[in-house]
């Protein structure tokens, strides 16, 4: 057997393995749109308390009508986030992964043009940029809900949300790759 049938072998069988992406792209696919339907709910909750009066939880009820709805509202926010990172983690990894088109190949498709994914490392970009907003919105959550009851360890989610930004621009993810 020759050196070229052992090395066509291994590439039939990476290339077979690459396949297993599928899983990770459905899931995400399908996680996305759970998160989607769920950040629908919170928003109906906030439409729910501010004109039909419904208090979702005794634990709000501290709060003003307004304060509640705008707590469902970013709560939402933050949920449709998440969906859209997976939603944009499964188009990378099918991108990178699946399909045979080179991102550079999708001139005459506009579809998706807006989440293309050249590479991982842009992928992993993206992905931790959301990371960074997300904990951003937990953070204005956080503060909405104690607004009566701040002390200075509410600080720990900023300082760690500049320290994770920092660590971002220092590893210089965001380098322009085109």
């Amino acid at each position: 057997m020759s050196p070229y049938a052992n090395l066509k072998v291994a590439h039939g069988v990476f290339n077979i393995f690459r396949y297993i992406g599928w899983v990770a792209i459905v899931c995400s696919t399908l996680g996305s749109f759970l998160l989607f339907i769920v950040g629908a709910t919170k928003t109906y909750a906030a439409f729910a308390v501010v004109f039909l009066g419904k208090i979702p939880h005794k634990s709000l009820a501290h709060l003003d009508t307004a304060d509640i709805a705008t707590s469902y509202l970013i709560k939402s926010l933050d949920t449709f986030l998440i969906a859209f990172v997976l939603f944009i983690f499964a188009h990378g990894v099918f991108t990178l992964f699946i399909s045979n088109k080179s991102p550079l190949d999708d001139k005459g498709s506009r579809v998706l043009a807006w989440i293309k994914t050249p590479n991982i490392g842009h992928l992993k970009n993206v992905l931790a940029e959301v990371i960074v907003i997300i904990l951003f919105v937990k953070f204005l959550e956080i503060v909405l809900m104690n607004i009566d009851n701040l002390n200075w360890q509410i600080l720990t989610l900023p300082i760690a949300i500049l320290l994770l930004s920092l660590g971002l621009k220092f590893l210089n993810l965001a380098e322009d790759e085109e």
